[in-house]
Order: structure tokens, then sequence, then C-alpha cells
């Protein structure tokens, strides 16, 4: 056995070598996009029987081992259908460069004046119970969804969207979309999520929510018109009640992740290790 696996090395070449890394590069990415998406989960139970189907075949049971390969030749058949909305945003993603590229991000200060514009923004939308949904494009374009709704262009301020989510306006009920640090479009539809299994609490605004951050990167905010209750949609999943604080620590990594200096990394440690000094 450990000549046979000698002999194998032998044969890799460099090509051979590159060829591996192309195919892990690209499982990685792959993975990337499937994570914190119910598509993760069928993933790994279809990866269990093969892996199941591998061990029958290996130990010769023959029954099992057919049963098994007949259920996993449907389970392929039925994947794009399954997997839809993870096969469309992934299709989406790679169509637009997003497989290979990183988030198109702002520099810092822009960042900063952004999350702060929408920090104050939603924070008063919650305080007046007034009900919002605002959609943050990343790599994936969103002119579609502009298209169901009216376009506008404009510099992102606390104002402006207060305006746009004013109760009884024709702009009110719908979602805002932002691209970059600028306001591109309102009153826009979303698609429902169809996951059956997410809280009656959640209205049709969460569930749009939820059914947009299915099929693209966005990231979307969510104000309840009920309760006021702040919450974020994103690949699928949502997270609720947030504060203030807990919503820009949230939203700054999206636009602009800071890396922390050495200096900032020196004193945490020291932070956390205080006794020793």
């Amino acid at each position: 056995m450990l000549i046979q696996i000698e002999g194998l090395i032998k044969t890799i070449g460099i090509l051979d070598v590159f060829d591996i890394l192309i195919v892990a590069f690209i499982l990685y990415r792959v993975y990337k996009m499937l994570e914190n998406t119910r598509a993760i989960t069928l993933t790994r139970g279809l990866l269990i029987l093969l892996l199941l189907a591998i061990i029958t075949s290996w130990l010769e049971l023959h029954v099992i081992n057919w049963l098994l390969q007949k259920i996993v030749t449907l389970l392929f058949v039925a994947l794009p259908i399954v997997f839809q909305p993870e096969l469309r945003r992934a299709l989406e993603h790679i169509g637009e460069g997003g497989f290979f590229k990183r988030s198109m991000l702002l520099n810092y200060e822009e960042a900063c004046s952004l999350v702060s514009e929408l920090d104050k923004a939603v924070t008063k939308l919650s305080s007046t119970k007034t009900g919002a949904l605002i959609v943050l494009e990343r790599n994936m374009g969103l002119n579609d969804i502009c298209a169901s709704g009216i376009k506008i262009d404009g510099i992102v301020s606390a104002e402006f969207l207060l305006n746009i989510f004013i109760p009884n306006t024709p702009l009110h009920d719908g979602a805002a979309i932002i691209r970059g640090n600028r306001l591109i479009a309102a009153g826009c539809l979303l698609p429902l999520t169809d996951d059956r299994s997410l809280s009656t609490e959640l209205g049709t605004r969460h569930r749009a929510a939820i059914g947009l951050s299915e099929q693209c990167d966005a990231v979307v905010v969510i104000v309840s018109e009920e309760t006021g209750t702040i919450s974020v949609a994103e690949a699928g999943r949502i997270y609720r009640h947030l504060d203030s604080e807990q919503l820009k620590q949230y939203l700054m990594p999206i636009f602009s992740p800071r890396k922390t200096t050495l200096k900032e990394a020196v004193l945490k440690w020291r932070q956390k290790n205080d006794k020793f000094f």
C-alpha cells in the first residue's frame, strides 16, 4: 500500500498541483456561497448519502448499496428544483464576476458616514413604529428589482430615507434600494420567501426581506410597523431585535472592513491579559 502511494506521489507534476489548487479554490468559493443558507444542510445530507454508498459498496452490501444509489440518482434529478434559489444566486454571482472578486467597498470615511445616516434613519423609524425596508446592494446587481419601483438618484441621508417612508405615501410600502452611498430606487417590490418554518410573528416585510436575501447577496434592513423592532436579513436568515449599536456593528464591515492596526491589536491583547502587567 505504501509503495503504491509513493509511486502515485512520484507521478504528480506541476500541472497536477496547479489543477488541484484550482479545484480546491472553486470548491471553497462554492462553499462560501452556500454557507449560512438552507442549501448547505441539504448538501451535507447528500454527501453523507454518497459516503454511505461508497462504504456499502466496499462492504459488498449489495441491496443497501443499490437502494442508496437509486436515492442519490433521484436527488440529483431533484437538485435543480430544491436548490432553485441558490442556483440562481450562484449563476448571477458568477455572471457578474462575483465568483472571483471581493465586495465593492467604500472608503472608511464614506462607510462611516453612510452607516451613521442609516442608523439615524432606522432608529427614528423604529421609535415611531414606521415600517421600512432598506435594501443594501452588494456584488449582485438589483436592476430588475429597481424596475418594479420608482427610480431615484440621491446621496443617502437620514432625512431622505425618513421622507421615503412617510406613512400613507406611494413609496411607503415598498423597499428602498441603496447602491454604494446612493439611494437609486424606492417603492420596489421584493419576492416573498417560500420558507414555511418561519415564525408567524414575521409579516410581509420580513418575508419579503428574507425572500430577496435568498436570491442574492444583498443585506436588507427591516423596521417592523407593529413593534418597531429592527431586523437584518442576509443569506436567507434574519437577525432580529437589534439596537442602534448592534446595527452599526453589523453594517460597518459590509461597506468597509477596517483592518486592525498593530497598535490596536497589542492594546486589545493587553486588555485580555492585563493580569500579566
